[in-house]
């Protein structure tokens, strides 16, 4: 018989409530999910109310700005805070995206965070992304030739060039390995052991795509698979949530129109 509602110790709860705004005229609610793996409690959805002129403008300032005055045990990852590492991807106001770069003057009332969705959770906001690490190392992410390498690096004419980065920045080559795409994905949450899902597959055609590659057969042939790569029904999803403006469906796109091609 299927079951339409959570198990009773995975539905989130409401946490604690705390107020350091001290009145201020610029203040912001945050409610960040909370769990701990060494305790028996449900999730729950802890609520901030801080001083925006305490804090810097983006989201994870705020966060920052929580854990270093607030609540120290409150867990996320990040580290570059410019939109570069991937590391501080969450579900902020309802969409995957970079804490670093999303502005909460861009989030409507209280701004909710939880971890990226449909993933194992570690802990508050960190999921575990062992899964899909290892299906980004199934691809084979490095350069595979088999000529004799020359005296200097693999050169690439400009056109060759512009098919990774894309004429306007944002070509296969910008993919962060955030996976919000992947985790917006509702595709890979129902096949996700299979699937290999819109991070790994622009990753893959980034590969295939360069032209110092010389084993895009064996690449192709990897991705020959019922699950690996068709599972895409272009819901699109994935090239709405990217917060690098990225087109994860138009790589796959891609990588199908060349297995036709070469049938």
């Amino acid at each position: 018989m299927a079951e339409f509602t959570l198990p009773k110790n995975s539905k989130v709860k409401k946490g604690n409530k705390i107020d350091v705004a001290n009145g201020a005229a610029r203040s912001r609610t945050f409610k960040a999910y909370r769990w701990d793996p060494d305790d028996e409690d449900n999730p729950r959805l802890d609520e901030y109310t801080i001083d925006l002129d305490e804090c810097g403008p983006m989201v994870l300032d705020a966060l920052i700005y929580i854990k270093d005055k607030v609540d120290s045990t409150l867990t996320f990852r990040r580290s570059c805070r410019e939109g570069i590492c991937g590391s501080c991807a969450m579900n902020i106001d309802g969409t995957n995206t970079l804490a670093c770069t999303k502005a909460i003057e861009d989030c409507s009332g209280d701004v909710k965070i939880t971890p990226l969705p449909h993933m194992p959770v570690v802990k508050d906001l960190v999921p575990d992304l062992n899964h899909v690490y290892a299906q980004y190392a199934s691809i084979e992410p490095w350069l595979k030739t088999e000529s004799a390498p020359p005296n200097r690096e693999r050169l690439q004419s400009e056109e060759d060039a512009t098919i990774l980065n894309g004429a306007d920045g944002h070509g296969p080559a910008g993919c962060i390995l955030c996976f919000c795409c992947s985790t917006s994905c509702p595709s890979y949450w129902w096949n996700g052991d299979r699937f290999l899902g819109p991070a790994i597959l622009l990753q893959a055609y980034r590969w295939i795509a360069d032209s110092r590659d010389e084993f895009t057969g064996e690449r192709l042939d990897a991705l020959e698979d019922p699950f690996k790569l068709y599972r895409c029904h272009t819901i699109m999803n994935c090239t709405n949530t990217c917060p690098k403006g990225l087109n994860p469906a138009k790589a796959i796109a891609e990588i199908k129109k060349l297995m036709v091609a070469r049938r």
